[in-house]
């Protein structure tokens, strides 16, 4: 059994696969596209990238059972194929890889129990640690702290280690990183990765857009990998291009411009056509040989070697109450501008379209932007969480959920982030030009022209006040504050709230 994001040959279901007696199972199925609206450069990227792995292993003579999406007796789910295959095949046993959705790996042990079959599960090898592992770092800890794994993980695997020694004398490299661009702007940018579509993601695309024609985003820029060899190639040309900026420049943004130095990689990487061993040894061989400055590659490998396993822990520890979490008690509903980009706010227009428009968005677009006004505004975790899992082809799960609901919602309550991720508006003028073209200002708080996320900001301190004197890493934030005035904060709390109802008068 093979899932849309698993498609490697060495993936462990294959370990021993005997093509003489096995055969290799894999469905397309409308749930997967419609459990949230999944986009179409999401949904598109799945389909082909299964389609182009399945060709290929029927080109090396595997038994391959195939269901297309539009196919006659297609049930829509991936139980109700799973349960076709399985009356029309009869096999002895179903052996997968660890799925990385808690939903569909239920719904396929509760196929195999029904038809009283044994589901071998076996460890996803694209990890440097175990689902195991990560429970025992965890056991006896009130909160899991990516830095400490991250060491741990270090350790482990000697990456970027000189015997007990790390290269270059510390852990991370934070204060030489995360600059903005200046006056200036990003100059010259290296471009991106992109593949024009062959045949079969053509295929797809038509197929998506007919088939899933009211999902939001578009197919009009589509470029993505979908084969190993695509991805190999975007790898190289990160390491060789945007690796060497990536540190300096990873929290930067500017206006119209979505790909920067940053990866592109994590597609690739959560659909399995990238190991994490190939990608980390690349990084660390460009510093190894001067291609790359320490700060960017540690500030690279951090995010796969330490943060990817990380949250990955934190979902399969946690799962399934972790899903429902929401400890600010947050209630508003998302805008419907997130569906749509159509709104003043200059960051957030950007971010959003950008996102419709390419299935990506880069991290602090994602966390300071579209995820820091969701908090702000007070948002239901929940619907960030499927909005998140809907738009961006690197969204599967395991990956996501952690993400959004931990740290750029901080609705676990600080189980995986040590503080919520807040700023006003300046933080965002700081990082970026927006503000420039913008008609609200970002060092205001009350009035015409004030930034609604520096509304939002105080707004959020002041009702959650009384939560967050307990956390140390506030103090300084929680300290200005109490340097307003009654008649400010009330200010304040009264023009939040009519940007609140102006929001669900939508």
């Amino acid at each position: 059994m093979i899932l849309g994001d698993q498609l490697d040959h060495e993936a462990s279901a294959l370990r021993d696969f005997d093509p003489a007696q096995d055969a290799i199972w894999m469905a397309e199925v409308e749930e997967e596209s419609t459990h949230v609206a999944s986009a179409k450069q999401r949904t598109t990227v799945f389909l082909s990238a299964m389609r182009h792995f399945a060709a290929d292993l029927k080109a090396q003579g595997w038994p391959v059972l195939y269901t297309e999406l539009d196919a006659l007796g297609n049930t829509g789910t991936l139980a109700g194929e799973l349960d076709r295959a399985l009356q029309q095949t009869q096999p002895q046993q179903l052996v997968m890889t660890a799925p990385g959705d808690w939903r569909v790996l239920q719904s396929l042990r509760q196929v195999a129990h029904q038809h009283a079959l044994n589901l071998e599960i076996r460890d996803d090898n694209h990890f440097f640690s175990t689902v195991r592992e990560f429970a025992a770092h965890a056991q006896g800890r009130k909160q899991l702290r990516l830095e400490y794994f991250y060491r741990e993980m270090r350790h482990k695997t000697g990456i970027l280690m000189e015997g007990k020694k790390t290269v270059g004398d510390q852990w991370n490299f934070d204060t030489e990183n995360r600059n903005s661009f200046g006056k200036q702007g990003p100059g010259l940018l290296p471009p991106p990765s992109r593949f024009a579509p062959d045949a079969i993601t053509q295929e797809v695309m038509a197929l998506v857009n007919h088939r899933f024609a009211h999902h939001p985003g578009s197919l009009a820029s589509f470029g993505w990998p979908v084969t190993r060899e695509q991805a190999q190639r975007a790898l190289a040309e990160f390491i060789a291009h945007r690796l060497p900026h990536f540190g300096h420049y990873q929290d930067a943004m500017w206006e119209g411009e979505v790909w920067l130095y940053h990866s592109h990689l994590s597609c690739a990487l959560n659909l399995k056509l990238l190991n994490p061993r190939e990608v980390v040894a690349a990084a660390e061989n460009a510093f190894r040989t001067g291609q790359a400055p320490l700060p960017a590659v540690e500030g690279f490998v951090r995010q796969i070697l330490g943060w990817r396993e990380y949250v990955r822990g934190i979902y399969w520890t946690q799962m399934p109450d972790y899903a429902q979490r929401n400890a600010q008690d947050a209630r508003e509903p998302l805008p419907a501008f997130y569906w749509t980009g159509q709104t003043d706010m200059a960051c957030l227009r950007d971010a959003i379209q950008l996102t419709l428009a390419q299935g990506y968005a880069h991290h602090i677009q994602r966390l300071m932007v579209t995820g820091l006004y969701a908090l702000l505004l007070g948002v239901k975790p929940q619907e960030v969480h499927q909005w998140y899992l809907a738009v961006y082809v690197d969204a599967v799960e395991w990956v996501e959920l952690p993400n959004t609901l931990g740290m750029s919602q901080f609705a676990d309550g600080g189980l995986m982030a040590s503080k919520p991720y807040i700023a006003s508006g300046k933080y965002i003028d700081r990082m970026s030009n927006h503000c420039k073209g913008c008609r609200y200002n970002p060092a205001l708080s009350t009035g015409e022209s004030a930034c609604p996320f520096t509304t939002l900001y105080w707004d959020y301190l002041n009702q959650h006040s009384e939560t967050l004197a307990k956390n140390p890493r506030m103090r300084m934030q929680l300290n200005n504050l109490r340097r307003l005035s009654t008649e400010e904060v009330a200010a304040i709390a009264a023009q939040a709230q009519a940007h609140r109802d102006q929001q669900q008068a939508g």
